[in-house]
């Protein structure tokens, strides 16, 4: 398994994917409260993004996996398609975080609702990635779930952190 993806799942560890899930858009509304105008843009680190990007990142990662959760229902052998991130971050700086946190609030939600209809076929269907290989619906919301809170603890650090190091 893929370093990166083998992170992702040890943070979600044991835990319920869909009870994280279902709990991530109030965490991220009560972070973005704490963060205000000049925490959006702190990062956690050198380097890395700072909070409004992270929110905008959040919304376009629940629109991509949208829909890849929909080809993977109805695709035999579904190969999801890669997208650029780094690509699509660079136009966050002009995009409004509480704007990202709607959208994001919104297709969670709609995710939510298409996930309490699985079936047992439903959470199996294989889904085939380039270099992660064979993996299934099932471990895409675990991976869902994680991604969360990868970015929420991002966050959290962001909002903890003394306002000099911005």
């Amino acid at each position: 398994m893929h370093p990166y993806m083998e992170r992702i799942f040890a943070t979600l560890a044991d835990r319920d994917p869909i009870d994280v899930l279902q709990g991530t858009p109030g965490r991220l509304e009560h972070l973005l409260e704490r963060l205000g105008a000049t925490g959006l843009e702190r990062t956690y680190a050198p380097g890395k993004w700072p909070a409004r990007d992270i929110y905008a990142h959040l919304a376009d990662v629940e629109l991509a996996l949208a829909f890849r959760f929909r080809q993977a229902l109805v695709l035999d052998r579904y190969a999801p398609e890669g997208f650029e991130q780094d690509e699509w971050a660079r136009r966050y700086a002009r995009l409004d975080p509480t704007l990202a946190l709607e959208a994001f609030r919104g297709m969670r939600g709609w995710n939510l609702a298409l996930f309490a209809g699985f079936d047992l076929h439903d959470w199996g269907r294989e889904v085939r990635y380039p270099f992660e290989g064979v993996s299934t619906v099932d471990d895409m919301v675990r991976f869902l779930a994680g991604h969360d809170l990868n970015h929420l603890a991002q966050l959290e650090r962001i909002v903890d952190a003394p306002a000099a190091s911005a």
